[in-house]
C-alpha cells in the first residue's frame, strides 16, 4: 500500500492546500474524507490537465476582470460628489450622511456602485472628506465628497 496518495484539492482546505493545489495525503484521509465529500480528486493525467486548464481559464477571467475594474477606479477618480444636507449649531448636520447618500450620488451621475464597497463612516459635519471605494481585490477609488448646507 503507498504511503502517500496525490490528490487535487476541489476546495480550501486548512492545514492542507488551496483549491487546485497538488498534494499528498494518506491514502485513508483520501479514500475516507476526501473523495467522498468531493473536496479532491484523484491526480490521474485527465484531472491535472483539467485542473490546469480551469486554472488558466480562471486567471484569463480574472486579468479582463481587473482590468475592467482599474478602468472603473481610474474614471471614480475623477469624481467629484456634492451632498447637500440640513444644518444646526455649529456646523453639524441634522442626522448624518450615509454610504446610501453616496450611492444614489453616484447613481445620478451614472455611477453604479454597491454601497456595501463605500468605506465610509457617516459624516455628520460639512466639509470636504476623501472616501474609498473598493473596486475588486486590490484595486480601489478614492473619490472627493463635499458636504454643503442644502
Amino acid at each position: 500500500m503507498p504511503r502517500n496518495l496525490q490528490v487535487i484539492l476541489t476546495e480550501d482546505l486548512p492545514n492542507v492546500g488551496a483549491s487546485g493545489e497538488l498534494v499528498k495525503v494518506k491514502p485513508g484521509y483520501a479514500r475516507n474524507f476526501l473523495l467522498p465529500r468531493g473536496l479532491a480528486a484523484l491526480a490521474t493525467a485527465d484531472n491535472v490537465a483539467r485542473i490546469e486548464h480551469e486554472k488558466r481559464v480562471a486567471q484569463a477571467r480574472a486579468t479582463k476582470l481587473r482590468a475592467a475594474a482599474q478602468e472603473l477606479a481610474g474614471k471614480l477618480g475623477n469624481v467629484k460628489v456634492t451632498l447637500k444636507a440640513q444644518v444646526g449649531e455649529e456646523n453639524k448636520l441634522y442626522g448624518s450622511l450615509t454610504s446610501r447618500d453616496v450611492e444614489a450620488a453616484l447613481a445620478a451621475q451614472g455611477f453604479q456602485v454597491d454601497r456595501r464597497k463605500i468605506a465610509m463612516e457617516p459624516l455628520k459635519e460639512l466639509g470636504s472628506y476623501k472616501v474609498a471605494i473598493k473596486i475588486a481585490s486590490g484595486v480601489d477609488a478614492i473619490i472627493d465628497i463635499d458636504v454643503v448646507a442644502g
